[in-house]
C-alpha cells in the first residue's frame, strides 16, 4: 500500500487498541524540513506539520562530508502533537460511534510501552503467534508520531536499562523483514531514510573520527527542551556509532545489514523509487567505498577488530570473522544489484566485482572444512616458501583441537570461524554458516553439507533451544586469556556458546533455500515449547540451553522478530526470495579460472592489464 494513502486496517482476530492506532501511524509519514544540526546537541531533530499522505523527503539528496547535512526540530509541545497526531491520522468519517470513543479514550504510543504486567492487552486465550506480533507492534518506536523502529528488548520489570531501550540497527533486521512479510512497509522505508540521515553525522571519540560512510550501532528518540524556550520541547534522534557503546567499538554490520534490508525492501514491495534515489544511492557508495578502501592487508576479506558484529565484546574473532565475510559479500552482490550505472560509479563497481570473485574464492577455498580437509591439515608442511605452496598461511598441524576429531562427522563440513597467518579458529558460528548459504557465498555442495553438519550435530548446536551462536565454548585458562575473563561470557553463556532464538528465522531461509525446510519447522517446533513461557529471553545458557541467560533480557524484540519471520516463512516459502541471492554464473564462471590457474608466477613489475569486469 503507498505511504501516500491513509486508511484504516481493521487487524483480524482480537488485537489491543495501541494496535489500530498503530496501523494509522504505518500508513501516514509527516512532512519534514531540514536545516544544518546545531553543534551543541547532537542528532536529528523534527520540523512536522503531521500532514497526513506527504512522504518522507529530504532536499539534501547528496550526503557528503562529515558534517550532518540534514536535521530536523520539532516546534511543538507534546500535547500540541498529540492532538495534531489525532486530528490528522484519525479520520472522522466511516467509525462507527464505539470505535471513535475506543481511540478518542486510548493513550497515544509511547516507544517500546507495555502494559504494567508486561503481558500485551488480550480478550481471551491466545497463540504464541498472536502474542509475539503484540510484543513486536509494542516495541515500535514513534518519532514525531511515524514509526521507524523497534528497541532492543522491552522488559517491564528489568531495573538496568542500559541501551536495550534504543533501535539498533542489527536487531531491528528480524522485526523489519516481520513488517514487510505483514504487508507494512512504512516503518522499513522510514528505518532506511532515517538511519541513513545519521550516516553522515560527525562521529569523534578522543578526537578522533572513523571514515566516512558509517552506520550507526543504535539510536534513541529523545524529548528535550527546545532551544531557547525550556517551556516547548523537541524530539531528537540521538545516534551511536560506538562511542559510548560498551568496548567502544564501531559497527562493521551496520551498514552491511542496511544495504541487505534496503533490497529486501525492494524486492518485497516492488517499490525501486527508495533505492534509486539519489541520496539513498550516495548512501550505498558511502559504505561500499569505506569498505573496499585499499589497505595493507593481502587478503580479500574485511579486516576488522574484536566486537564489531553480533558477537560484540571480545571473543576471539579480530582479523577476518566468517560473519562479517558473509555479511560483506552478501552487501556487495544487493549493492550490485541496486546500484544505478552512471560515468561516477563505474570505477566502484568494477572494484565491487573483483572483490566478490576474490572474496568468494578466498573463503570457498580456505575457510571450508570437513574430514577430508582436517586429514589434509594433519599432514601440512610447515615454513613453507613458494607460490605453489600447499599451506599457504603456514598452519601448524597441532593447531587442530582435540574436541574437533571427534566432532566433525563423516558427513557434512562448515565454514570456520576465522583465518589469519598461523591461525585457524575451528569454532563453529553460526550466523556466518546461515548467511553463507543464504547469500551463496557458499557453494551449492557446501551449502547442503552445512545443513548435514546442522542434522549430525543436532544436539549440540540445537538441544533444547535453538539455536547456538557458536561451538564450542572457551573454558579454563583459553576463556581468561581470550576474553580477558569476561563474566558475561562465561563458558556456554551469551556469546561464548549460549544459544540465541533469534537465529530461527536465518536458519529458517537457509533451509528454505536449499529445499530442506523440515530442519526449521522442527526447530521452531522445539522453540514454541518454552519460549513465550519464559517471557522471550535474549538468549539461554548451559550445553543444552535448559536456563534462560543469567543477564538475558526478558522481552527480547529480535527473539520475538525471529521467531515471527520463521513462521511466516514456514507459512509461505516462496516469500524467503526477496532475502536470498542466487550465484552469479559470472562469479561461478570467475571462480572456476581461479581455481584452474596456475599459481607460479613471475617477480616483476605488474604488467598492464584489462581487469575482470563480471
Amino acid at each position: 500500500m503507498a505511504a501516500s494513502e491513509t486508511v484504516l486496517r481493521v487487524p483480524l482476530g482480537p488485537l489491543s487498541p495501541s494496535c489500530y492506532l498503530a496501523s494509522f501511524f504505518a500508513n501516514s509519514t509527516p512532512s519534514l524540513s531540514f536545516k544544518p544540526a546545531s553543534r551543541k546537541r547532537r542528532g536529528l531533530r523534527c520540523t512536522s506539520s503531521y500532514e497526513s499522505g506527504n512522504s518522507f523527503h529530504s532536499p539534501n539528496s547528496g550526503l557528503k562530508g562529515k558534517q550532518l547535512q540534514s536535521s530536523t526540530r520539532c516546534k511543538c509541545q507534546r500535547n500540541d502533537v498529540e492532538e495534531s497526531i489525532r486530528s490528522t491520522l484519525l479520520p472522522s468519517d466511516g467509525l462507527s460511534s464505539e470505535l471513535k470513543r475506543d481511540l478518542d479514550e486510548m493513550p497515544l504510543p509511547v516507544n517500546g510501552s507495555l502494559s504494567s504486567n508486561g503481558n500485551a492487552q488480550s480478550g481471551g486465550p491466545k497463540s504464541i503467534e498472536d502474542e509475539a506480533w503484540d510484543l513486536l507492534r509494542q516495541s515500535i518506536v514513534y518519532y514525531c508520531g511515524s514509526p521507524i523502529g523497534t528497541i532492543a528488548a522491552n522488559d517491564p520489570n528489568s531495573t538496568s536499562v542500559l541501551n536495550y531501550d534504543q533501535v539498533f540497527i542489527r536487531d531491528f533486521i528480524p522485526s523489519g523483514i516481520a513488517f514487510l512479510l505483514k504487508g507494512e512497509y512504512d516503518i522499513v522505508r522510514n528505518f532506511i531514510l532515517y538511519t541513513l540521515q545519521l550516516q553522515s553525522w560527525e562521529k569523534t571519540m578522543d578526537c578522533h573520527s572513523p571514515g566516512q560512510g558509517l552506520m550507526p550501532a543504535s539510536f534513541k528518540v529523545k524529548t528535550v527542551p527546545l532551544d531557547g524556550d525550556d517551556s516547548m520541547t523537541e524530539e531528537v534522534l540521538d545516534p551511536d556509532f560506538g562511542e559510548a557503546a560498551i568496548g567502544r567499538v564501531a559497527p562493521v554490520d551496520s551498514g552491511l545489514w542496511w544495504i541487505i534490508l534496503l533490497r529486501a525492501y525492494g524486492k518485497c514491495t516492488g517499490d525501486l523509487t527508495v533505492q534509486e534515489r539519489v541520496d539513498v544511492q550516495t548512501g550505498i557508495k558511502m559504505i561500499l567505498k569505506l569498505c573496499l578502501a585499499d589497505g595493507f592487508d593481502m587478503f580479500p576479506t574485511l579486516l576488522v577488530t574484536d566486537g564489531s558484529c553480533m558477537i560484540d565484546r571480545r571473543m576471539g574473532i579480530h582479523g577476518h570473522p566468517l560473519e562479517i565475510q558473509a555479511l560483506f559479500y552478501s552487501a556487495l552482490v544487493c549493492a550490485r544489484e541496486m546500484l544505478t550505472p552512471e560515468d561516477g560509479s563505474a570505477d566502484l563497481i568494477r572494484a565491487l566485482n573483483n572483490r566478490l570473485v576474490a572474496l568468494s574464492f578466498h573463503i570457498r577455498e580456505y575457510y571450508w572444512l570437513d574430514l577430508k580437509k582436517i586429514n589434509e591439515i594433519y599432514r601440512y608442511q610447515t615454513e613453507e616458501y613458494s607460490y605453489d605452496a600447499v599451506n599457504k598461511f603456514n598452519i601448524y598441524p597441532d593447531q587442530i583441537p582435540s574436541w574437533l576429531v571427534d566432532f566433525m562427522p563423516n558427513r557434512g563440513g562448515y565454514l570456520i570461524g576465522n583465518l589469519q597467518p598461523a591461525h585457524m579458529d575451528f569454532r563453529f558460528f553460526s550466523l556466518g554458516n546461515l548467511w553463507s548459504i543464504v547469500s551463496s557465498l557458499a557453494t551449492n555442495d557446501q551449502s547442503h553439507a552445512i545443513l548435514d553438519f546442522v542434522e549430525a550435530k543436532w544436539a549440540e548446536l540445537v538441544a533444547d533451544m535453538p539455536f547456538k551462536i557458536c561451538y564450542p565454548a572457551m573454558e579454563g585458562e583459553e576463556w581468561r586469556i581470550i576474553t580477558g575473563s569476561d563474566p558475561k561470557n562465561t563458558p556456554w553463556s551469551y556469546h561464548n556458546g549460549g544459544a540465541w532464538p533469534t537465529l530461527l528465522w536465518q536458519l529458517t531461509v537457509a533451509s528454505i533455500k536449499m529445499g530442506r525446510p523440515e530442519i526449521a519447522e522442527k526447530a521452531v517446533e522445539l522453540a514454541e515449547r518454552r519460549i513465550a513461557i519464559d517471557k522471550w529471553p535474549e538468549y539461554y545458557d548451559t550445553k543444552r540451553a535448559r536456563f534462560i541467560g543469567k543477564q538475558a533480557r526478558l522481552y527480547q524484540t529480535w527473539s520475538i522478530a525471529g521467531y515471527l519471520v520463521a513462521k511466516l516463512l514456514l507459512a509461505n516459502p516462496s516469500a524467503a526470495k526477496f532475502l536470498i541471492s542466487e550465484e552469479d554464473s559470472d562469479l561461478t564462471n570467475a571462480f572456476s579460472c581461479m581455481i584452474s590457474a596456475n599459481p607460479r608466477r613471475t617477480r616483476g613489475r605488474k604488467k598492464a592489464q584489462q581487469p575482470f569486469i563480471v
